[in-house]
């Protein structure tokens, strides 16, 4: 079983952004993206790691977008 993937906050966003998601709004540490009606909400605290379900369901929302 393979390791999951960590990321830092602004590792995610890049990778949504340069995905073709948009950042729709902020709301406290909150970053909702939206593409083609997909949300993804990525808690943005600067330096710190990403849960796993947060880093896989990010991964699921882009792998997802690109059928």
């Amino acid at each position: 079983m393979s390791k999951q993937e960590r990321l830092t906050a602004k590792e995610a966003e890049s990778l949504l952004l340069s995905n073709g998601f948009e950042l729709a709004r902020i709301k406290g540490s909150h970053h909702v993206y939206i593409k083609n009606g997909r949300r993804v909400v990525l808690p943005y605290h600067a330096g710190k790691i990403l849960h796993p379900k947060i880093v896989k369901q990010i991964l699921a929302a882009i792998k997802e977008m690109e059928k």
